[in-house]
């Protein structure tokens, strides 16, 4: 593991300790698994809005769903 510095504001330090304390993790700990899930969620909205690009560049056309209307179970 490396070692790095961050500096962070006394509320926001007071915070991560009384959370750190309540999950029994010392602070590196609750600040890791905090980048982790940070990461994991702007990993998907990449995902989601190279998703969105793609579809705006090459929109489905009525054709193009008009094959799963006979799969679809609507409710009656």
């Amino acid at each position: 593991m490396e070692t790095i510095q961050v500096v962070i504001d006394a509320k926001l330090l007071r915070a991560a300790d009384t959370v750190a304390r309540r999950r029994k993790v010392n602070r590196s700990a609750l600040i890791r698994d905090a980048l982790r899930e940070h990461l994991k969620r702007v990993h998907v909205q990449d995902l989601e809005e190279r998703e969105r690009r793609g579809y705006l560049a090459t929109p489905d056309t009525t054709a193009d769903s008009a094959v799963w209307e006979s799969e679809a179970a609507w409710p009656e």
